[in-house]
């Protein structure tokens, strides 16, 4: 069920992510919904969203330990397989909670906000690691999230992976150029 709470997420944003959806994506029986998510939607929102943004955050860790390169292509890579697979129908989950939710949801707020500071900090890390001061290496971080996930929407728009493809190709010749000598 969670699992197909975040495919909701990434078709249909926070608003999407109904208690009737999630069953009939899942193929789950009502009943497990409130065996499983005593909390109703609040708990399913919550949990998908956590489940989204650790699957995203482990792709720019495992990267990020080899470079800050590595870690934008891996990035960009992610996004293009899963843009490709859903027919341009499919965006970040995380991105449509922090844009696209409605009161009821204001409680993931915070959730958002440490999920997008995970990946920032992943990506500090590499560029750091690759010898780039941490004041730029901030900056470069949040340039790049911005970037991708302007790129992302970009491409669901004009269901290609141009847009994507030139933003990590521009943010590559970047954080080149941003080295040590």
């Amino acid at each position: 069920m969670l699992h197909s709470a975040v495919q909701l997420l990434r078709e249909r944003g926070a608003a999407g992510v109904t208690i009737d959806a999630v069953l009939a994506r899942s193929e789950a029986p009502r009943g497990s919904v409130y065996h499983h998510f005593p909390g109703g939607r609040a708990q399913i929102m919550t949990e998908s969203l956590t489940l989204a943004g650790d699957a995203i955050s482990a792709i720019i860790d495992q990267a990020a330990a080899q470079s800050a390169v590595t870690t934008l292509r891996q990035f960009g890579q992610f996004w293009t397989a899963l843009l490709e697979q859903s027919d341009f129908g499919a965006g970040c989950p995380v991105v449509s909670v922090a844009v696209g939710s409605s009161p009821e949801d204001e409680h993931l707020q915070p959730s958002v906000a440490a999920i997008l500071g995970r990946w920032h900090a992943g990506l500090v890390t590499a560029i750091e690691t690759d010898g780039v001061p941490s004041p730029r290496a901030q900056r470069l971080a949040t340039m790049a999230i911005a970037a991708v996930e302007g790129a992302v929407i970009l491409c669901r728009v004009n269901r290609s992976t141009t847009a994507l493809d030139e933003v990590i190709d521009e943010l590559e010749v970047v954080f080149t150029a941003a080295l040590p000598a």
